[in-house]
């Protein structure tokens, strides 16, 4: 058998994959809990496009200041809602030539986000520190391929605190099924839930779902968080898709967000 399992690696790492050994169900299913989202009192709306580029919130945006958004695609529906809501946006990325917006009110950057501001990287500290600092609630919208895990690793809490809502577009979800589960995804997200609820779960169907030996789970998953100090209301989340849930390709079939996600 051992023989057998080498060739086997052997196999695929010369045709350029990895071959993992999974851990147990019950640490996927103790990392997936920090994402059971909860319903308050505040209702969801959707922002942004119907498909790709639409992101639901909690109808709870008065007296935000402003929205951070690291990542920019070709469209930015979400930053022009937030805009039309009188909110001013901050954007930054460093592998596009402009923004989308040509409103005054967005301020764009060709930077990404990093764990250091070096170069063409900044920290998120640094960032909302250079364009807003003080005490005023803000909102965080992420989109950016993967690197959310050590932004969001790194950040300090008086900052993201500063964040009344939260929404991310989180991807390797399922390397819950391998060590970085607990050694990354886990912690994250045990930070966030100590000063976030989770009000919303939307998996994307441009990633195909992958199997383990009991769970299915959804690569990349877009999360909405809203600051606990907003919330006297938490009731159980009994069903997904939301209403206004749209899927971000609507040429491909919809992926689900597994039961075992939310109940």
């Amino acid at each position: 058998m051992a023989r057998i399992k080498s060739m086997i690696r052997d196999w695929a790492g010369r045709a350029g994959y990895t071959v993992l050994r999974q851990n147990d169900a019950a640490d996927h299913r103790r990392v997936l809990a920090a994402m059971k989202p909860v319903e308050t009192e505040h209702a969801l709306i959707r922002i942004g496009d119907a498909d790709d580029g639409g992101y639901l919130v909690p109808d709870d945006l008065e007296g935000i200041e402003a929205c951070f958004s690291p990542g920019v695609g070709p469209v930015s529906c979400f930053e022009q809602g937030m805009l039309d809501r009188g909110i001013r946006t901050f954007q930054i990325d460093a592998s596009v030539e402009q923004s989308p917006l040509t409103d005054p009110r967005n301020v764009f950057e060709r930077k990404y986000l990093g764990i250091e501001s070096e170069g063409d990287h900044i920290t998120l500290d640094d960032w909302v520190n250079a364009k807003l600092p003080g005490s005023a609630d803000l909102l965080l919208q992420m989109d950016i391929e993967g690197h959310e895990w050590l932004a969001l690793a790194q950040v300090s809490t008086q900052t993201l605190k500063r964040f009344r809502i939260i929404v991310l577009e989180v991807h390797f979800l399922d390397r819950v099924f391998d060590k970085f589960g607990p050694l990354v995804i886990e912690p994250v997200l045990a930070r966030l839930s100590r000063h976030f609820d989770v009000v919303h779960l939307h998996a994307n169907n441009y990633a195909t779902p992958i199997r383990s030996r009991e769970l299915t789970v959804p690569p990349v998953v877009e999360i909405t968080l809203l600051r606990k100090d907003r919330s006297h209301v938490r009731k159980p989340v009994r069903a997904l898709p939301h209403p206004h849930d749209r899927d971000n390709n609507p040429l491909s079939p919809p992926v689900a967000i597994p039961e075992a996600m939310y109940r």
